[in-house]
């Protein structure tokens, strides 16, 4: 089965702008032995701004941000996951029906599939790309080494030996509940929501991850979806990559995370944000054989999907009439055709979805060779 490595990057602004002014001429008072630490801070902020514009520094990670909450009992619920889909690109849910009774036995179950010998993880999972047992190959020392199993909605496995009960219904409540969302936002933005109720133009994909400590990649193969959903089931930070940057979030116990993928985000023409990837967790806080497993639902599309945008229809006068009024609607017609003008070529998901698994794109977004 093809496996996947991702190499962590930094990321490098510039540091463009006008020269500051020499520092100040030293003071003619008596002189000072000691220099206290907000004059050295205040040297050091001025030799940086002295730096020539080619010359760059790295970033860190984003702090954590504050994730959007949003109830599933809200009253204007469409128009909360518009907003928080148009600026973010994920929130966080609440008050959905998925009991952390169940979110705990499908970990439970989860857990176990890493207890199974390397033969075992490999005879008794489909090697359908990208179905199937995933692991580091060029960590396989043991050091960090990150373990990933991709399930089917159905969690079918080669094995009936293998209870996953739990897992399995989990799976299709996460599904259920990332139908439900994305039909509301299709709603929301205007368009007919391309899945719908019919089977066959979507599915969905059980991500199952290990990471051990200071691991800060995801195990396992990006793959592009149109919508992820992941219960938080302790109190636990990811690292996300959404169209800002690397974020860092810390979503409440027994919330659902969400993000959009990048299917929704050409789907939409862009007005829909996108998270690259699952979420990663943060497991570096803890100590050295500390261990950590997600369970990511990807609701996707099959193989042989094209892709391309779904825009709003454009009003125009069905009677034909021609009065005053024309002008002003020759005019509002432009403008929103304008405002639905393509942002993207369409194309085929599964070279896509090749690219994006087997080429370790997180730090250039693989959709800019089909923007126009």
């Amino acid at each position: 089965m093809a496996s996947s490595s991702h190499k962590q990057q930094q990321l490098f602004p510039n540091l463009y702008g006008a020269t500051a002014a020499p520092p100040p001429t030293p003071s003619t008072q008596p002189n000072h032995h000691l220099v206290t630490s907000a004059t050295a801070a205040d040297v050091l902020s001025k030799l940086l701004h002295r730096l020539p514009p080619t010359l760059s520094l790295p970033t860190r990670r984003s702090p954590a941000s504050t994730t959007t909450t949003i109830s599933f009992s809200a009253p204007n619920l469409n128009d909360l996951i518009l907003s928080s889909a148009s600026k973010l690109g994920f929130f966080q849910l609440t008050g959905h029906d998925i009991s952390s009774q169940l979110a705990n036995s499908a970990e439970t179950e989860s857990l176990s599939l890493f207890e199974l010998s390397k033969d075992q993880k490999e005879s008794c999972f489909p090697k359908n790309w990208p179905l199937g047992f995933d692991a580091d190959e060029e960590e396989e020392d043991g050091d960090g080494k990150g373990e990933s199993f991709c399930l089917d909605g159905s969690c079918s496995t080669e094995s009936k030996d293998l209870p996953l009960s739990s897992l399995r219904e989990f799976t299709r409540a996460l599904e259920k509940l990332g139908l439900t969302i994305f039909d509301k936002v299709a709603n929301a933005v205007g368009v007919e929501n391309p899945i719908g109720e019919d089977p066959t133009r979507f599915c969905s994909y059980m991500w199952i991850s290990e990471g051990l400590h200071g691991d800060n990649k995801p195990a396992g193969g990006s793959y592009p979806y149109v919508i992820g959903l992941q219960y938080q089931i302790r109190c636990q930070k990811y690292s996300l990559l959404a169209d800002s940057g690397w974020v860092s979030v810390s979503p409440q116990v027994d919330s659902v995370m969400v993000t959009f993928g990048d299917i929704a985000h050409v789907w939409s023409n862009g007005k829909l944000k996108k998270v690259r990837g699952r979420p990663v967790a943060c497991l570096g806080d803890g100590n050295n054989d500390s261990r950590g497993v997600t369970m990511s639902l990807l609701v996707t599309l099959p193989m042989d999907s094209m892709v391309a945008p779904f825009l709003p229809n454009v009003n125009s006068n069905e009677n034909g009439d021609n009065n005053d009024n024309d002008e002003t609607q020759a005019c509002d017609n432009k403008g929103k055709k304008e405002e639905s003008r393509l942002m993207f070529n369409s194309f085929s998901f599964e070279d896509y979805a090749w690219r994006v698994y087997h080429e370790s794109l997180h730090f250039k977004d693989p959709l800019d060779r089909y923007r126009i």
